[in-house]
Order: structure tokens, then C-alpha cells, then sequence
């Protein structure tokens, strides 16, 4: 009998795996390419589509060589991406006008003031359930509108699409000029502040408050729905899934039932508690988004807490500062001292994400003195991802009226046993790490798979799951209060910082 798998492509900030795994949810293989990142301002990130797109193109193949298999042995393939990136290219030729917006980038806070400003903004987190921010699609498209001569015009003929990744690589796959499919999936419609909570489809209000037109948009289909074959890269592979990272995190977790929660620690830090079928408003800084949906059944919604700034704080301890060599050496390095000796860093590079939304906050570096060493810092390090997971649960605690009983994690830093344990202490409650630490990819996979019954229901993907480590609390209550009122107080020095004419 020929044995069959599932693809993931997971599309990230800084780089595109393919993974293929079994039917018991092992990893069989994995290819992966970083690419560029791009700086041209301050507060702008780019990526190439081009090249992110040529990258798929080496990586899927070499997937299928390192597992000794050929593309029929793929039942399906499953995408995860970095949602609220925007992309804008032409629909004849394929070729972006541009490159990619990062969903780091900041270029359009004044823009957001201005929208902010009007008397009918309420009504965009009414109908979207999201904040106005920067963080998300919408402004970055009409952005891209108003600073390309031409544009509007070509977008409203629907000569110009717009797309998050996933949407640009199923129309590459699928035939891109010849005939590629424009979709996307809820979940990452639901982050461009366009698209209606409730129904599912994009809301004539909020495109004619954004002023984006109708025509450049994707279809809205669900998460895990049959969308078309490869004719490219992968032909004859049918293309079954699709979701935003963090919500294929939240599926590869198998947070299924209301009350379970997954927090994904890379380049930043992305929190979701699951929901159930009725969207929860947040009244605490929170997202109210779409967890996923399975075919025509109800979706399942989520209310998330994003943290610009996990991750991307140790890059910058080591490349920035040149105190450690690599990542995991500052696991060591702040095991040398046994607290953070008073010292706290918010890591506010580009402004604070949920639940503060304060987009003129910088990061600061308090209760320096004498005595404090690189192992402090280090420290601090770590344990500003902590105090931030600590406030975002706070938030969600607050809004759902429920009390996280467990926090399942996934991403880089859960290697780091340190973070891990201080996040249990800061929380009260149990850490628990999966066999499987793939999560991303894992979700868009299992996504995949139960669209073509690979997978028969989710209790058949709950069996999958299996726990590979568990932190317990172990701070004192006391202890854990100062220290979260000394953080506190640390994050009300960091914001207000950039005035309404300084650079970015």
C-alpha cells in the first residue's frame, strides 16, 4: 500500500518551510529558505513576493527528495502564513507593484490618527472586531493607493489584486496569469479590518471607509475547504487549506473546545483563547478574530493577544548589542545571576501591541544602577516576554470571565527552560510544551488533511497530541505582585514617547 502525507507550507517573516507529515502527525521532512529582510526607512518593513514566491519553487520539490516520495504520494497541501503583510500586483503579468508591507511595519500610524479621528471610527471594531491600528491590512492598502500615481484607477477596473502571502502563493500555485485562483481564508480576511465579523464577507462600509475598492480583493472562503489544484510546482496536488499562522497554531495545539489556549513564542509573541461560536467583544485591548472554520460548519472565533516583541528582543541582545553569540546562550548568560536585580526592559521598538495599542510608546531600559551586569540584562530579557504574556492573560481572563488553566506553547523560545518556568511562575498556572513543537506548520496540515478525510474529524487530531514538557508555578504570591507592579510601572515610562512630529 503507498503511503500518503499532508504538505505544510508555512510562510513567515523570515523565511518558507515545507514540511510533509504522516498520518499520526510526525514530521517526515522539512525544507526551508529565509529571505531578505528590508529596512528602507525607520519603522518600514519589506519583503520581496518575488523572491519569497522563488523560494517556494526550490524548497516544495526538495521536500518531496528528502522524503523519497513523488507528488501523487501528497493527499493535500495545507498553507500557514504571516498574516496582515500586504502585497499589490497585476493581475495580467503577475508582477508585484512593490514589494510586500510587513506587518511590522509602521509607516501608517498618521494615516490611522486620521481615520481614528473621524466621528463614524467606532464603527470599524464594531463590524470587524479589530482596533484601528496600524498593525493591520487596510491602511496599508490605501497607503499603497495614495502614494502610486495611477493606482486607484487600475484597482478599481480590477487590474491591481491585493493579498496577504497566502492569497499570493495559491494564485502562483494554481496558475498565477493563467488562470490562478484570488482567495483567501476567514482568518486572514479577518485581519484586514474589511471584512464583517458575522457574516464572513467583506462589509461595504468599511471598504468605503477605508476607501479600498471591491474589485482588487480575494474570494473569502473557509479555512479548510477543498480551493483548487496545483498546476505548478506541486501539479495535481490539491490545495485544501488555508489560515494565518497564529490561528494554524491554535489548530495544531488542538485548542478545539472553548477555554484552551496557545501561545506562540517567535518573533513575536501571538496568544489565542479559544471562543466557541460566538465572537467575545474585548472590553481589555484584546482582538476579537476568526479561530477557523471547517468547510460550511459555524466558525470558530478566538480572542487574541499579539506582542510585537518576543523573539525579536534576543535577536537584538545578540546582533544589536553583541552580548550573546547565539539565541540559546542567553539562557546561560542569565543563569549566571539569580534575579534581574531590579532591572526591566520593555521591549516597545515599534510601539506596544495588545492590550496597551500605543503606537508612540519606544522601548526603554529601567532601574539601571552600578551593580547590574550583562546576566541581568539577559534576564530582563527573558522575563520581558513573561510580564507581557502575563498582561495579555490578565486581559483575556478579564474579557472571558474564565481563568487560564493551562497555557499551551509552541515556537523558538519554549526551548529556553528559564523563560518557560517564569512564565508558568508569572501566570500561576501550568506550561506545557507538545512533542510536536511545529505547530504552524502542524495546523495548516491537519487543516488540509480533515478537508480531504485524511484525518477524520478533531477528536481524531486530539489523539495526536501528546505533551513533552510541563512547567509548574513556583514563584511566591508576594514576590509575583511587586515584581508585576515594578513592570507595570516600567511600561508607563515607555509610553508617550514619539510626539506627533518626531521621526518614527
Amino acid at each position: 500500500m503507498v503511503t500518503r502525507y499532508v504538505m505544510s507550507i508555512d510562510q513567515g517573516t523570515t523565511s518558507t518551510r515545507c514540511i510533509l507529515f504522516d498520518q499520526r502527525g510526525r514530521l517526515v521532512s522539512v525544507t526551508q529558505r529565509e529571505h531578505r529582510q528590508h529596512f528602507p526607512r525607520p519603522g518600514w518593513v519589506e519583503h520581496d513576493a518575488v523572491q519569497i514566491w522563488r523560494n517556494l519553487e526550490r524548497i516544495a520539490p526538495q521536500a518531496l527528495v528528502q522524503a523519497g516520495i513523488g507528488p501523487e504520494q501528497v493527499v493535500a497541501i495545507g498553507i500557514a502564513n504571516q498574516r496582515e503583510t500586504t502585497l499589490l500586483w497585476d493581475r495580467r503579468t503577475g508582477v508585484p507593484l512593490g514589494r510586500a508591507i510587513v506587518w511590522q511595519d509602521t509607516r501608517t500610524d498618521a494615516l490611522v490618527e486620521e481615520f481614528a479621528a473621524r466621528p463614524d471610527a467606532p464603527g470599524v471594531q464594531e463590524r470587524c472586531g479589530l482596533p484601528l491600528a496600524a498593525y493591520f491590512s487596510a491602511p496599508r492598502i490605501r497607503w499603497l493607493l495614495d502614494h502610486t500615481p495611477g493606482l486607484r484607477e487600475r484597482a478599481e477596473r480590477g487590474e491591481v489584486l491585493f493579498g496577504t502571502m497566502e492569497s499570493w502563493l495559491i494564485w502562483n500555485l494554481t496558475g498565477g496569469p493563467e488562470g490562478g485562483l484570488h482567495v483567501t481564508d476567514v482568518t486572514n480576511a479577518g485581519r484586514t479590518l474589511l471584512m464583517d465579523l458575522a457574516s464572513l464577507r467583506w462589509d461595504p462600509w468599511l471598504l468605503d471607509f477605508f476607501g479600498v475598492p471591491r474589485a482588487m480583493l480575494p474570494e473569502i472562503r473557509p479555512s479548510a475547504e477543498p480551493y483548487g489544484t496545483a498546476t505548478r510546482v506541486l501539479p495535481g496536488v490539491r490545495i485544501t487549506a488555508a489560515l494565518g499562522d497564529q490561528q494554524a497554531a491554535l489548530f495544531g495545539q488542538t485548542c478545539f473546545s472553548p477555554g484552551e489556549a496557545k501561545c506562540t513564542y517567535g518573533t513575536g509573541g501571538f496568544l489565542l483563547l479559544n471562543t466557541g461560536a460566538e465572537p467575545v467583544r474585548s472590553e481589555h485591548g484584546l482582538l476579537t478574530t476568526v479561530g477557523y472554520q471547517v468547510g460550511r460548519e459555524r466558525a470558530v472565533y478566538a480572542l487574541e493577544g499579539p506582542i510585537a516583541v518576543t523573539g525579536a528582543l534576543v535577536q537584538w541582545f545578540r546582533d544589536g548589542l553583541g552580548l550573546i553569540n547565539s539565541a540559546p546562550e542567553i539562557e546561560t548568560l542569565a543563569r549566571t545571576v539569580e534575579d534581574n536585580g531590579g532591572c526591566y526592559i520593555v521591549p516597545a521598538f515599534a510601539g506596544l501591541f495588545a492590550p496597551h495599542w500605543r503606537s508612540e510608546a519606544r522601548g526603554v531600559i529601567v532601574g539601571l544602577t552600578s551593580y547590574i551586569t550583562k546576566g541581568h540584562l539577559a534576564r530582563a530579557v527573558l522575563e520581558a516576554t513573561a510580564w507581557q504574556t502575563r498582561e495579555v492573560v490578565d486581559a483575556m481572563n478579564a474579557d472571558s470571565g474564565l481563568d487560564l488553566k493551562t497555557l499551551k506553547v509552541d515556537g523558538g523560545m519554549t526551548a529556553d527552560n528559564l523563560l518557560m518556568q517564569f512564565i508558568a511562575d508569572v501566570l500561576n498556572a501550568p506550561v506545557v510544551r507538545p512533542m510536536v513543537a511545529e505547530t504552524v506548520s502542524l495546523g495548516a496540515a491537519y487543516a488540509a488533511g480533515l478537508a480531504v478525510g485524511y484525518w477524520p474529524d478533531l477528536e481524531g487530531l486530539r489523539r495526536n497530541w501528546h505533551r513533552a514538557a510541563q512547567w509548574l508555578p513556583a514563584m511566591e504570591p508576594g514576590r509575583r505582585a511587586a515584581e508585576y507592579d515594578n513592570w507595570r510601572r516600567a511600561v508607563e515610562r515607555a509610553v508617550g514617547w514619539v510626539r506627533p512630529r518626531d521621526p518614527a
